[in-house]
C-alpha cells in the first residue's frame, strides 16, 4: 500500500505539471528572450491513449491577412501534398522518426554520416514507457523487438552494497533485518520496483535490446515504405530557413542542397544542427575539456566491457549497482549469457585509459597502450566484493572501452525550433546513463513530433507547431534530465558504503547518510522515480500481454544462455568486434577508392 500510495501521488503531480500552462513562454532558438502566446496545452484521453493537443492554431487552414498562406498539406485521408521532411543522422532516434513520419504519409529522407551502415555497438535499454511508445508508432516493429528483447524489469533490480555483498551472488531481500542480526545478510541495499510500476499502467517490463538488432530492424520497416529512405555517407551540415510556410534549404557535406518542408537535427550530441542554431562550434573544446560544445563535464568517466559469465543469480537479477567510496559498479544481463558492465570514476576529464568505441579513438593512441585495463579497474575497486572481481577477471582486457561523460541543462530559455528546423533527441537533451532513459526520451520525441506534424495542414503552420513541439517535450524532458544526474550525483558524492553498527566499513557521515536515505528511497524516491517515468504510455493499458510477452521470453532466454555458456566453456572468452566508427571509417575508405579507381 505504501508503494501504491507512492505512486499515486507521482500521477498526480504529473497530471498537473503536463498541463503547466495556459500562457505559454515561447524562447527563440536565436535570443532568450520570451514571447506570450495564449495557448493552452491540454491533457486529454482518447481510447485510452494519452495525448497532448494544442488548444487553438494546429488544425487551423486559414491565415491572418498579410500572411502567407503556404502549400495545402495532406495525409493519406486528408488532400494535400505529402510533408517533406529531412533528418540529419540515423541512430536510434532519427530512424525512428522516420518510421514514424513514413507511416503518416510523410516525404522522408535520412542523411547519415556513416558510409554504410554496420553491426555495432552494446545493448540499449528501453523503459516501458519506450516500449508503448513504439507500439503506437508501429506494431509489426514493437512484435520484432520484443522478438529480440531481453526483460530486466521482471526480475531483481536495484542497489547492492559493493563491499559487504560476500561474493556468491547470493539471492537476499533488502530489509534492516542487518541491524538487529549480526547475521542477517546486508548484500541489497535496496530494490527498484520496476515490475510493479510497469503493472501499475499494465505496460511492457524494462529491458535492453542489441543496437544493432534494433537498427536493422527500423532501416528494414522504413524500406518497406520507402526503399531509398537514407543516404549514406553525406551528412548535414548546414541549413537555410526560407522564410514562414517556405520550408528550409538543406546543405550537404558533398556541397548539394535538398529543399524540404522541415529540417530534423536528430545528429547526436555534437550535432552540427544544433552547433549552427545555437552559435556553437562542433566539438568545440576548452583548454581543460570541462566545456564542449556547449555541453559541461559532469564529473565523470566511464568504463564499460561485455563478458559471457553464468553467476549463480543470473536468472534472478536484472541489473546491479554497486556502491562504494567515491564510485559505483554496474552489471546487467543484455541476454544470451552476456554481462554487461559500467564502471563509473569522478576523474578528471581527458583521463583516457581505454579506447572509446563511442568516439573512435584506438588502443594504440593511449597513454600506455600495453596496460591491462581489467587489472587498472580492479585496482581502483580495492577491497570491494569478489562479485565485482569475477566479473572483471571474465572479461577480455582489449574489449575495455572507455568515454568522458558530458550533461547539458535544460534549453528553458532557448527554443529547440529555429524557423523550419528543429533539434530532437540528444541534440537537444543528452540524458545521464543512469536511469536509461536517453533513448527512451528520443523515441518520445520522434513520437510527439510526428503527431504535431500530422495535424499541420498548410506549410505555413508550421514554424508555429515546431515551437508547439517544444512547449509540449521541455517540462517532461527536463525532469528526467534532472533525475538522470541527480542519480549520478547522489551516488558518487553523496552515496557511500551504508553505516552498519556490525563493522567499521561504513564510519564516514556519507555512510550515515546513505544508512538514513534507505527508507526514503524504498517507499517514496524510487516508486515516485519509476511511476513519473512509466508515466508516459500513449497505448493505454496492455492488459494481460506483458505478463504473456515475459512468460514466452523465459524459456528461449534460458535456451540461448545455456547454449552461449557451453560454447564459451570449450572455447572462452572472446573479445568484440571493432567499434562502430572504427568499422564506419574502413567502409568510407573503402568507398573513397571505389570513386578514385
Amino acid at each position: 500500500m505504501k508503494f501504491v500510495s507512492s505512486c499515486l501521488v507521482v500521477i498526480a503531480a504529473a497530471a498537473s505539471t503536463t498541463a503547466f500552462t495556459s500562457t505559454a513562454f515561447v524562447p527563440t532558438a536565436s535570443t532568450s528572450s520570451a514571447v506570450a502566446t495564449p495557448k493552452a496545452l491540454n491533457v486529454f484521453s482518447r481510447n485510452n491513449r494519452m495525448q497532448l493537443s494544442a488548444a487553438t492554431d494546429v488544425e487551423e487552414t486559414t491565415s491572418p491577412i498579410g500572411e502567407p498562406s503556404g502549400d495545402l498539406l495532406g495525409l493519406p485521408a486528408r488532400p494535400g501534398r505529402p510533408l517533406k521532411v529531412a533528418i540529419a543522422g540515423g541512430g536510434v532516434g532519427g530512424l525512428t522518426t522516420a518510421l514514424s513520419m513514413l507511416k503518416k504519409g510523410f516525404d522522408v529522407t535520412v542523411y547519415e554520416k556513416t558510409a554504410a551502415f554496420a553491426r555495432f555497438g552494446g545493448p540499449i535499454q528501453f523503459a516501458s514507457n519506450a516500449l508503448s511508445v513504439l507500439k503506437e508508432i508501429d506494431e509489426t516493429l514493437f512484435t520484432r523487438v520484443m522478438e529480440k528483447f531481453t526483460f530486466t524489469g521482471t526480475r531483481a533490480c536495484g542497489i547492492k552494497d559493493g563491499l559487504r555483498a560476500d561474493g556468491s551472488f547470493r539471492m537476499t531481500d533488502d530489509s534492516l533485518a542487518y541491524l538487529f542480526d549480526e547475521t542477517a545478510p546486508a548484500d541489497w541495499f535496496v530494490k527498484f520496483p520496476l515490475k510493479e510500476c510497469a503493472d501499475l499502467y499494465g505496460l511492457p517490463y524494462t529491458g535492453v535490446i542489441n543496437r544493432p538488432d534494433l537498427q536493422e530492424i527500423l532501416i528494414d520497416e522504413c524500406r518497406k515504405i520507402k526503399p531509398d529512405f537514407i543516404q549514406n555517407g553525406n551528412p548535414v551540415q548546414g541549413y537555410v530557413n526560407k522564410g514562414k510556410g517556405n520550408g528550409v534549404t538543406v546543405n550537404l557535406a558533398d556541397g548539394t542542397n535538398v529543399d524540404a518542408d522541415v529540417l530534423v537535427g536528430s545528429d547526436g550530441i555534437w550535432s552540427a544542427v544544433r552547433a549552427q542554431m545555437y552559435g556553437e562550434e562542433i566539438k568545440g573544446s576548452s583548454k581543460d575539456l570541462k566545456k564542449r560544445q556547449g555541453c559541461t563535464y559532469s564529473g565523470y568517466t566511464v568504463f564499460a566491457g561485455e563478458t559471457v559469465l553464468k553467476t549463480a543469480d543470473y536468472y534472478e537479477t536484472g541489473y546491479k549497482v554497486y556502491i562504494g567510496p567515491k564510485r559505483y559498479f554496474v552489471t546487467s544481463d543484455v541476454g544470451d549469457g552476456r554481462i554487461q558492465w559500467y564502471a563509473f570514476f569522478a576523474l578528471p576529464p581527458g583521463t583516457k585509459k581505454a579506447p572509446s568505441g563511442w568516439g573512435g579513438s584506438e588502443r594504440d593512441n593511449q597513454a600506455d597502450p600495453e596496460e591491462n585495463l581489467v587489472e587498472y579497474i580492479k585496482s581502483l575497486h580495492e577491497g570491494w566484493t569478489d562479485e565485482v572481481m569475477t566479473v572483471l577477471d571474465a572479461t577480455p582486457p582489449d574489449s575495455v572501452e572507455q568515454r568522458d561523460l558530458y550533461d547539458r541543462t535544460p534549453e528553458f530559455l532557448r527554443s529547440w525550433a529555429d524557423g523550419n528546423v528543429i533539434l530532437m533527441g540528444d541534440a537537444v537533451h543528452p540524458m545521464m546513463p543512469n536511469l536509461g532513459q536517453g533513448g527512451c526520451q528520443a523515441i518520445e520525441d520522434a513520437y510527439v513530433l510526428t503527431e504535431t506534424l500530422a495535424n499541420t495542414k498548410s506549410t505555413a503552420k508550421i514554424e508555429d507547431n515546431l515551437q508547439e513541439f517544444y512547449r509540449k517535450r521541455i517540462v517532461r524532458v527536463s525532469i528526467v534530465q534532472f533525475l538522470s544526474r541527480l542519480a549520478s550525483d547522489l551516488i558518487i558524492n553523496a552515496f557511500d558504503t551504508p553505516w552498519s553498527p556490525h563493522d567499521d566499513l561504513g564510519k564516514s557521515w556519507k555512510s550515515y547518510l546513505t544508512f538514513f536515505w534507505k527508507p526514503l528511497l524504498q517507499y517514496a524516491i524510487f516508486p515516485a522515480q519509476f511511476a513519473y517515468l512509466y508515466s508516459y504510455f500513449p497505448t493505454g493499458s496492455m492488459g494481460s500481454l506483458p505478463k504473456e510477452l515475459n512468460e514466452k521470453w523465459k524459456a528461449e532466454h534460458y535456451r540461448t544462455s545455456e547454449k552461449e555458456f557451453e560454447r564459451v566453456a570449450i572455447e572462452g572468452q572472446s573479445t568484440g568486434g571493432p567499434s562502430f566508427f572504427k568499422t564506419a571509417e574502413v567502409e568510407e575508405k573503402k568507398e573513397a577508392e571505389k570513386a578514385t579507381a
